[in-house]
């Protein structure tokens, strides 16, 4: 048996570090001696050198238990770890890029870039962007339908982002947040007979056909089109007659918002990705539709 001393000198620890690890349970003694010093079998020295190795990986203590009760928890742990390292990589990443980008602009630009990098959080989150949304969207769509919209509507915030993504999404964030708080308008009131999820389905349905063409650089090919059209009318219970289709080529034209025209300009620098928004889609297709027309 060994005493405390003996154990933290074989394993090239602390006296301290020996008895904190065996006061929180995980390095059980083995024995007490006569006077009532702790003792320590050749088990404890495996046990101490395995609880060490945890903790370099910053495991914190209470999860170095549950590993020293049930070693297949270790993979969980891990995997937890990682997560946890993943975010704070992130962090640091758009915190490096945030300073870069205060850094490299003039003094006058200065304060209204701290004044939107100090809104959002590091990693920034999208629920003001998620808000925007419902905000927006007719209520009561069906949650697969709803969540397929978001999904596809609020960009994710970049891993490794550049000073331009971060600046990017501090505006996108601002501009989203603003509307949030000020915009008190009325619920519009629907079209009698209008099924908004007959349209927001077969919008993406279109959309899904476009982007294989925008992605060649070729113009919406006629399905595209079509599908795109017949989401306008069969959603009111219309039919795709050329008619219809003049009378929604000018709906559209008048009903362009510069909110959204700015809102995806700013998700498309965010994500900076070749593949087109939503936005870029749908405006793709209403030129399509004009070109037709014409």
């Amino acid at each position: 048996m060994w005493s405390i001393g003996e154990l933290a000198e074989r394993a090239g620890a602390t006296v301290k570090t020996v008895r904190y690890y065996s006061d929180q349970g995980l390095l059980p003694e083995a024995a007490r001696s006569s006077g009532g010093h702790r003792r320590y079998g050749p088990e404890a020295l495996d046990r101490l050198a395995y609880i060490r190795s945890l903790r370099t990986l910053d495991l914190p203590v209470a999860e170095v238990g549950r590993v020293l009760e049930r070693e297949e928890v270790l993979e969980d742990v891990i995997a937890g770890q990682l997560r946890e390292l993943g975010s704070q990589l992130t962090a640091l990443r758009w915190r490096e890029s945030a300073l870069q980008l205060l850094r490299d602009c003039t003094g006058e630009e200065r304060a209204d870039r701290l004044r939107l990098i100090g809104a959002i959080s590091t990693p920034p989150n999208t629920e003001v962007l998620a808000r925007f949304w419902r905000r927006l969207l007719p209520l009561r769509l069906p949650a697969g339908l709803l969540s397929s919209i978001l999904d596809e509507a609020v960009p994710q915030p970049p891993v490794d982002p550049t000073p331009g993504q971060v600046l990017a999404f501090a505006r996108l964030h601002a501009m989203a947040d603003a509307f949030c708080r000020n915009d008190c308008r009325p619920v519009p009131q629907q079209e009698e007979g209008y099924r908004p999820a007959v349209f927001y389905q077969g919008l993406g349905e279109a959309y899904a056909l476009a982007r294989t063409d925008l992605l060649a650089y070729r113009p919406p090919g006629a399905e595209a089109l079509d599908c795109f059209v017949a989401a306008h009318a069969d959603s009111r219970g219309l039919r795709d007659t050329p008619d219809f289709r003049r009378q929604l080529s000018g709906v559209l034209a008048q009903s362009a918002d510069p909110v959204m025209v700015r809102y995806w300009k700013l998700t498309a620098e965010v994500t900076g990705s070749p593949e087109p928004t939503m936005g870029a889609t749908h405006h793709w297709l209403q030129t399509t539709l004009e070109a037709q027309l014409a």
